[in-house]
């Protein structure tokens, strides 16, 4: 308490004239991240474009995709219960902002006395408006109460956009999964068919004495193993379907599903202008982040307030008369108005307490905003990173496809000639598939990393007009 005496008669001179609000300037930190973003071999994004990150309609191409991401926000119930958390914080926002006026109520009374003695019954009419215990808020309690309360507000809504584009993300990402299982069901399927072939050639060479029986049952063994591989795939292509249908939170008709693998459902990947700090601004985690900071700021306001005394007005303003007919006539009229004040003498050190405790906070929230920001800062750069060596790693794998697929051809042709052993071929073979494997498997790596640049710097997140109409407090700017 005597840290604020010497500020007394300001306060009381400010309360004179106007409020006064207690809680600090609010100033953003500066973001603790490099001024450019990662440069080196591991980053060679120069085909990546610089412009304005497109709204998600603009860069999901494939329409299949799209009318499936309509789907997913329409029905997802992870989405819809983020739109409803906005609605419930949107609602204890209005009632925290209602306390910034009084509260009046209307009403009416017929009291009625009976007395045996005389055998008398009296009335007494009255009609009023009355004015509940309604707060002068002097030092800015009430008004950063409700500063507090919006933001809880606006982080509501700012965890929807987050959640909406992580939904947006996943619907494609699922969606060229399944996609990519379907190819590698069709590789094995061919695969399967090519040893099924092969299996009934080494049979036939096998009755006439020539191939050995272990020639016969390592050709038994790879198709064997094909026809596992047939079933995982099977089994992948179903669970990949029910992981997007959850995310659509509906049946999707097959029209909808890919057929196999498609390299260009979405854009490339896109880079906004500016500086890091400028772009990651704008990932909407960021921005909750920033509001738990004006949240706990505005609360040091209400803890620096809880020094100061309170003042409270209860008023009421009515008519009251013995007959209904007089109730509203001359001189039945009456008014009553009782200010109070509550000045905190002793709290037993609960008041600096707390104040102690929403410094605290704050600064908690000024480390989380930090923290939030050198991770977005990290997930922007390792997806750089994929840019910068995917197409590289693309490349070498097709090359290194197309040289098994050849060498495959080749080892078949000198094994039907009789110069080369069956081991041989089925090296060449599981070379082959392995190959074409991998192959797939960066091919899905291309078309995702796309996707997780788009995501990480906040693309998908575009709600119409959040908080729009919502008044703002004004404590801070």
């Amino acid at each position: 308490m005597k840290k604020f005496l010497p500020v007394l008669p300001l306060v009381a001179a400010l309360a004179l004239t106007g409020c006064v609000n207690l809680a600090p300037d609010y100033e953003r930190p500066a973001a603790p991240v490099a001024e450019q973003w990662p440069m080196g071999e591991s980053y060679q994004a120069g085909e990546i474009k610089r412009q304005a990150l497109p709204k998600w309609e603009e860069f999901v191409l494939d329409e299949r995709l799209k009318q499936v991401i309509r789907l997913a926000l329409e029905n997802n119930r992870d989405l819809r219960i983020t739109a409803l958390n906005v609605e419930v914080a949107r609602a204890a926002y209005g009632v925290q902002r209602a306390d910034l006026m009084p509260t009046v109520a209307a009403a009416a009374q017929n009291a009625v006395s009976h007395y045996e003695s005389t055998s008398r019954t009296s009335h007494a009419y009255s009609a009023s408006l009355a004015m509940s215990s309604y707060e002068i808020d002097f030092f800015g309690r009430v008004r950063n109460l409700t500063e507090q309360a919006l933001q809880a507000y606006l982080q509501s809504e700012d965890a929807q956009r987050t959640a909406q584009g992580s939904l947006i993300a996943e619907v494609i990402n699922a969606w060229l999964t399944l996609g990519a299982d379907r190819a590698q069901l069709e590789l094995q399927k061919e695969t399967l068919a090519s040893q099924e072939e092969s299996f009934r050639l080494v049979e036939e060479s096998y009755k006439y004495g020539a191939a050995s029986q272990l020639e016969l049952e390592q050709s038994r063994q790879t198709t064997a193993a094909a026809r596992a591989a047939i079933a995982s795939y099977i089994r992948a292509v179903a669970q990949d379907q029910n992981a997007l249908e959850l995310l659509a939170g509906t049946k999707i008709d097959e029209s909808l599903l890919p057929t196999t693998l498609t390299l260009s459902a979405t854009l490339p990947a896109y880079l906004p202008e500016g500086l890091p700090s400028e772009v990651l601004l704008n990932r909407p985690d960021i921005m909750s982040a920033e509001r738990g900071m004006i949240a706990a700021n505005a609360y040091i306001g209400v803890a620096r307030a809880a020094f100061f005394p309170s003042i409270s007005l209860t008023g009421s303003l009515g008519s009251q008369s013995t007959s209904l007919s007089d109730l509203f006539g001359n001189g039945s009229g009456f008014w009553a108005f009782t200010p109070s004040v509550s000045l905190p003498l002793f709290t037993g050190g609960a008041n600096l307490a707390n104040l102690q405790s929403a410094a605290a906070q704050e600064r908690i929230a000024a480390a989380t905003y930090e923290q939030t920001i050198q991770s977005a800062f990290r997930e922007v750069a390792d997806a750089l990173a994929t840019e910068g060596t995917i197409e590289r790693e693309l490349k070498a794998r097709t090359e290194y496809a197309d040289a098994a697929s050849k060498a495959f051809e080749l080892s078949s042709s000198r094994y039907k000639h009789g110069a080369a052993a069956y081991t041989e071929v089925l090296d060449a073979q599981r070379t082959k598939v392995s190959a074409q494997q991998a192959l797939i498997t960066t091919q899905l790596s291309r078309a995702a990393s796309f996707v997780t640049l788009y995501k990480v710097l906040g693309g998908g997140t575009e709600v119409a007009n959040p908080g729009a109409d919502v008044p703002k407090v004004g404590v801070f700017k």
